[in-house]
């Protein structure tokens, strides 16, 4: 073997131990940073753009608006747990008897199960791109994991209104509010909110403005749910 080849696979571990120290540092740093400073845009709206620029979508426009939480209808952030991650003020980024109900439904045979929760949500939607490869979920496990060292329960909940996809091109509840209802997010009411989070499993296929049967359907069970969790006192179980 060459004495050059040698020396460079000598040197190949400690390079390869300081990208991966310098990758998780650079990540926490990021993660931290977002702590205070609204994300300007996020991973899956950059993926939306080139994805139209690509398709040739020429008259797409992406709509999006941070929307402090203070500037916010309580309704809205206690829709989304409602519709999405009940147990979201208490668990730490996984929801494990989530997963392992979708686990049971897919070794039934039964259609599969969404068991993300909205911390991992949040990270994919900020970091990572739409797919269901091991590779992401993995990234994802991570970033989840990062945000709920880092962020208080109240930050990871007024990210992720402001970065899910709740329309074709609509993220984020600045825009959707304005969008839909022709009014500023502060004044939403409680069945607007469950409107807005009951298209969040299809967001380019549903609709808040013109709901089908489905979404009203699953906006009322919304509703319900909110209210039997006590309204938005609830949300004041989590960290903030």
């Amino acid at each position: 073997m060459p004495p050059t080849l040698r020396a460079l696979l000598r040197r190949l571990p400690r390079s390869l131990a300081v990208l991966a120290v310098s990758w998780l540092v650079l990540s926490w740093l990021v993660v931290l940073a977002l702590r205070f400073v609204p994300p300007w845009t996020s991973a899956v709206m950059m993926e939306r753009r080139l994805g139209a620029l690509l398709r040739g979508e020429h008259g797409f426009a992406l709509r999006h608006r941070w929307v402090p939480w203070s500037d916010v209808s309580p309704w809205v952030p206690l829709a989304m747990v409602a519709g999405e991650d009940q147990k979201f003020p208490f668990h730490h980024g996984f929801d494990f008897d989530a997963i392992q109900d979708a686990v049971d439904a897919a070794d039934e045979g039964r259609r599969l199960r969404g068991a993300s929760t909205i911390s991992q949500q949040t990270a994919k939607n900020l970091f990572l791109w739409n797919g269901r490869s091991f590779v992401r979920k993995g990234l994802e496990a991570y970033f989840t994991v990062l945000i709920e060292l880092t962020w208080p329960k109240r930050r990871i909940l007024e990210v992720y209104m402001n970065v899910a996809e709740l329309g074709d091109g609509v993220y984020g509840v600045g825009a959707a509010s304005e969008a839909y209802f022709h009014a500023p997010p502060s004044r939403l009411g409680p069945a607007q909110a469950a409107r807005l989070a009951a298209v969040l499993p299809s967001p380019r296929r549903l609709h808040a403005d013109r709901p089908s049967a489905y979404v009203q359907r699953r906006a009322d069970w919304i509703q319900r749910q909110m209210a039997q969790l006590g309204g938005p006192a609830y949300l004041q179980q989590a960290p903030r």
